[in-house]
């Protein structure tokens, strides 16, 4: 009997004569991302956002974050001491003479403290693409004077080889949406400081347009509307320019930057070409100091040895 037991409740069958499936219904694993890969909360890009766009080689994005992450501490120490944008605020507001209500201030400084603590200096956001990675940044960090030291220190010799899997940076001093409207808008922004203050020269200028994944605007008209922004006190010199400006559009996002004229110096802000070239003129060099060295030792052999040319004899006569 204990046996028939048994056989029922490891087997029972149903009405219709189907065997039923013992313990809890299966449970299917859910991945809660959005289309472009992100988990709900995690930071995106938006209007208004900063940072800085690096390519990488494929299927290496994470190792390029790693690497990323760690030059871009380093700097943002180097350069900002890693002060908050809070404590900048405070210290550029300060009056002596006004009449401020002390507690409130307090108060206030403590919100933005606790507000700027929470959100680090360099933030990596999940793109969906290959060979590619986006590093939100937040003040006080300006990402084209942060890509400009790195790229000239690693051009200089100052910053030794250290990034495997990093290629291309590119700043992005404002992003908007990726629209005529809001293309508009980030030129205004953007070129204002280095076109359109009232005591700016005439200068020659380039534009360097990169469309990802995007096909709302077109990379001629870009250029115009850009070009119009800019005005006609300058002019377009694609070789010799003063200034260039990069715009690069990903998907619905747009974001632009202004950069000086060492910018194809500095290999257009691609550290592994500013490394590699780096390492051939290391090489070079060493090379030039070796054939010297030998030069240096035969010229002290030949300083060694006999004087032919005394009293026009020769070795063998010398001294008989």
């Amino acid at each position: 009997m204990s046996e028939g037991l048994k056989r029922k409740a490891e087997g029972s069958r149903d009405s219709d004569g189907k065997k039923q499936k013992s313990g809890s219904p299966r449970k299917w694993r859910v991945d809660h991302k959005d289309k472009g890969g992100n988990r709900p909360g995690a930071p995106t890009l938006n209007a208004g956002d900063s940072g800085i766009w690096v390519t990488c080689d494929r299927g290496a994005e994470g190792k390029c974050i790693a690497e990323l992450r760690d030059l871009f501490n380093e700097y943002g120490t180097k350069l900002y001491g890693g002060a908050s944008s809070a404590t900048q605020i405070g210290q550029e507001s300060g009056d002596d003479d006004a009449e401020i209500d002390i507690e409130a201030e307090i108060q206030s400084e403590i919100k933005k403290i606790q507000q700027t603590s929470r959100t680090p200096l360099f933030q990596p956001i999940r793109i969906d693409a290959s060979c590619l990675v986006f590093f939100k940044t937040r003040p006080p960090v300006e990402p084209g004077e942060l890509v400009h030291r790195i790229c000239s220190d690693a051009h200089e010799g100052t910053l030794p080889f250290r990034g495997r899997f990093i290629k291309r940076l590119t700043p992005i001093t404002l992003m908007g949406k990726a629209t005529e409207h809001g293309l508009k808008g980030i030129s205004e922004a953007v070129l204002k400081p280095d076109f359109h203050t009232p005591d700016a020269e005439s200068k020659k200028f380039a534009i360097r347009p990169s469309l990802r994944s995007h096909s709302a605007l077109k990379r001629d008209d870009v250029i115009k509307q850009v070009a119009e922004a800019v005005g006609p006190k300058h002019t377009v010199d694609l070789k010799n320019y003063d200034r260039c400006i990069l715009l690069e559009a990903y998907k619905n996002m747009c974001g632009m930057a202004v950069v000086g004229s060492d910018y194809e110096t500095l290999k257009r802000y691609n550290l592994a070409e500013i490394w590699l070239e780096r390492k051939e003129k290391d090489k070079a060099s060493r090379t030039e100091r070796t054939e010297e060295d030998r030069e240096l030792v035969v010229d002290k052999d030949n300083d060694g040895g006999p004087d032919t040319k005394l009293s026009g004899r020769s070795p063998s006569t010398q001294g008989t």
